[in-house]
C-alpha cells in the first residue's frame, strides 16, 4: 500500500497504462486506438459500440483520429470486451469535460501553461497558492498524463487578468521549469 494519494494517483496512471500496453504490445494499430480512447475518455458499451459520455461515436471517425483502418476499431473493441481487465477499464472510462482554453479570451479568462517535472508533487498546490494570494480564481485545471503525453504540462484557466507580480512569483517557484501565458 502506498502512503499518500498523490503517489497512489501516479502509480495508478502508470499501472493502468502499463497494463494496457501489455495487452496490445504486438498490435500497434490497436494500441493507437486505445491511446485515443484514453485521451478522449471514449468507452466501449456492452454492445461493442463506442461512446463519449452517452453519445455514440462512429467507428470511422475514431479510425481517422487514431490513424488506422475502421476494421481495427472493431477488432480493438472485440479484444477489450473479451478481456475482463480491459473490459473493466474501458466500459467505465469517462471524458473529463470541455476545455475552456480556446474560449478563455472571450470569457475574459487568462491561461497559464506550466511545465515542470510531472512526477514531483506540489506543482498544482504551489502555483494555485500564488494565485490565491493574489485573489485569483482558477476556473479550470488540466494536467496532462505523463504516461500518455511526451511533454506533459499543467494548464490553468484563471478568472481575469493575472498581475505581473503573480506571474513573476510563479516563474520563481522551484518546481516550475517554464511558464507560458496564452493570449
Amino acid at each position: 500500500m502506498i502512503a499518500t494519494f498523490k503517489y497512489d494517483y501516479e502509480y495508478i496512471c502508470l499501472k493502468l497504462w502499463k497494463r494496457i500496453q501489455t495487452q496490445f504490445k504486438k498490435q500497434k494499430g490497436r494500441l493507437n486506438v486505445v491511446r485515443k480512447m484514453v485521451e478522449l475518455g471514449i468507452r466501449v458499451g456492452e454492445n461493442g459500440k463506442l461512446y463519449v459520455g452517452e453519445v455514440e461515436v462512429n467507428d470511422t471517425a475514431i479510425a481517422r483520429a487514431a490513424g488506422v483502418d475502421r476494421r481495427v476499431i472493431k477488432s480493438t473493441t472485440k479484444q477489450i470486451l473479451e478481456n475482463p481487465e480491459l473490459r473493466d477499464i474501458f466500459t467505465r472510462i469517462k471524458p473529463v469535460g470541455a476545455s475552456l482554453v480556446d474560449v478563455a479570451k472571450i470569457l475574459d479568462y487568462s491561461v497559464l501553461v506550466i511545465r515542470s517535472d510531472p512526477h514531483k508533487p506540489g506543482v498544482i498546490a504551489s502555483v494555485t497558492s500564488v494565485l490565491a494570494k493574489h485573489n485569483l480564481v482558477v476556473r479550470q485545471a488540466l494536467a496532462d498524463d505523463p504516461d500518455l503525453i511526451p511533454e506533459p504540462c499543467l494548464t490553468l484557466v484563471v478568472d481575469g487578468k493575472i498581475p505581473t507580480k503573480a506571474i513573476d512569483e510563479i516563474r520563481s517557484l522551484p518546481l516550475v521549469k517554464s511558464l507560458t501565458i496564452l493570449k
